[in-house]
């Protein structure tokens, strides 16, 4: 029997992301692991804090009765009280506990929120680049991605987001710190776009959620502030994971917040409650729970990150190759290098650099032809080592 034809074609054009990091794998079998630069996955390479370390130990060693068997679906009660006082100072609003949904990783989360809300071909819309899972997330539920261009600094172009807006949109999806460029919507941006849907809504009877993407959250830098959105606009749902903040992606343990003033509350938070057992999550990781509900002040050395940042910039200013200045995240967008040849695409300065044994992700995988992302979660004498090869594939690609 053949597969899923939904599944067929998206395998034609699956991740590009694991593709570069597989490819990575390979070079580094042939090469060496110290001669190849893979900036090609944002897979935290720092260990955790150490109170994790502490905290995971203590709760093994403790071994409670029951304590790995099931629990309410949405979470245990304390877990969820904890993260509601987390959330409400994030998002200068009281959360209530039973506003919490805890889940498997923000990729879960969101899966969950859009089962919750779309109905066989609504809409989300979702300002571009973005994660290019988003496109197979909203599909899972029926739901279609309608993309809405940024503006050149990739911060939110109302009027492009307004003009997406339609009749079968449930959903505005926006995710800050961003990845893949780094940038973090503004207070007033939040605001206008809040504007923005209340005005749609009392115009069209259908008031879109907007839902905020927020793993990157705590990964910010020079005194930049994420701005909150659960206090920003009524209708909106925050999804979130501790894989960056604590460097946990494996183990998968993230939440839901839904605002406080979110209409049809008993409802909404029920569905939520149920997507998360249907969709055969059943519950976030039991041990997980406990842990990061002891740990809502820490997070993990973001100044590794910055002089990381910092140096990978040094490397591209010196190949002369422009970038967006990240002010969160771990990613570096860069501009594809100016030829005036028609072929020049991000997929083939892509495979220039992998000619050099650097791994990137073209832009055009996050609907942005032109750009290629490179993470940053790597040693810093990885970026500083790579400085040569970039500099020759620089100059190669200008000779053409």
């Amino acid at each position: 029997m053949p597969i899923a034809a939904a599944v067929r074609e998206a395998l034609a054009s699956s991740s590009m992301i694991r593709k570069m990091f597989e490819e990575g794998a390979e070079l580094k079998k042939k090469y060496g692991p110290d001669q190849v630069f893979d900036f090609s996955i944002g897979n935290p390479d720092l260990e955790p804090p150490p109170a994790f370390h502490r905290v995971f130990v203590r709760l093994a060693e403790e071994d409670a009765k029951g304590s790995h068997g099931y629990m309410p679906n949405a979470g245990y009660a304390g877990v969820r009280e904890a993260l509601a006082r987390k959330a409400s100072r994030e998002q200068g609003c009281t959360v209530p506990p039973s506003h919490v949904v805890m889940a498997a990783g923000a990729a879960g989360a969101l899966n969950v929120a859009l089962k919750s809300i779309l109905n066989p071909g609504d809409e989300v819309v979702v300002p571009r680049p973005y994660f290019m899972e988003y496109r197979s997330y909203a599909a899972n539920h029926g739901g279609v991605l309608v993309e809405a261009a940024s503006k050149a600094d990739f911060s939110l172009d109302l009027e492009t987001i307004e003009q997406a807006l339609s009749p079968k949109t449930a959903a505005v999806l926006i995710n800050s710190p961003h990845n893949p460029t780094g940038r973090v919507y503004s207070g007033a941006d939040i605001a206008a776009l809040a504007d923005l849907l209340r005005r749609y809504g009392a115009k069209t009877g259908r008031c879109p959620y907007l839902v905020a993407d927020e793993p990157y959250r705590e990964i910010v830098y020079d005194g930049v502030m994420v701005p909150p959105v659960l206090s920003a606009y009524e209708e909106s749902i925050v999804v979130t994971s501790y894989s960056k903040s604590l460097s946990l992606p494996g183990e998968r343990i993230g939440y839901i917040a839904a605002g406080p003033g979110i209409s049809d509350r008993d409802d909404t938070l029920a569905a939520l409650v149920y997507a998360t057992r249907v969709l055969g999550f059943v519950n976030a990781p039991a041990l997980m729970q406990r842990i990061v509900a002891e740990l809502t002040e820490e997070r993990v050395a973001v100044e590794v990150y910055a002089a990381r940042r910092q140096a990978f910039k040094e490397v591209l200013d010196a190949a002369g190759i422009g970038y967006v200045e990240p002010e969160g995240a771990f990613y570096l967008f860069a501009k594809v290098p100016e030829t005036g040849r028609e072929e020049a695409g991000d997929r083939a300065f892509s495979g220039c650099l992998k000619a050099r044994r650097i791994l990137g992700v073209p832009g055009s995988s996050f609907g942005a032809p032109g750009w290629i992302r490179f993470a940053y979660c790597v040693d810093e004498g990885v970026i500083r080592a790579s400085a040569a090869a970039f500099r020759e594939a620089a100059a190669e690609w200008a000779a053409g």
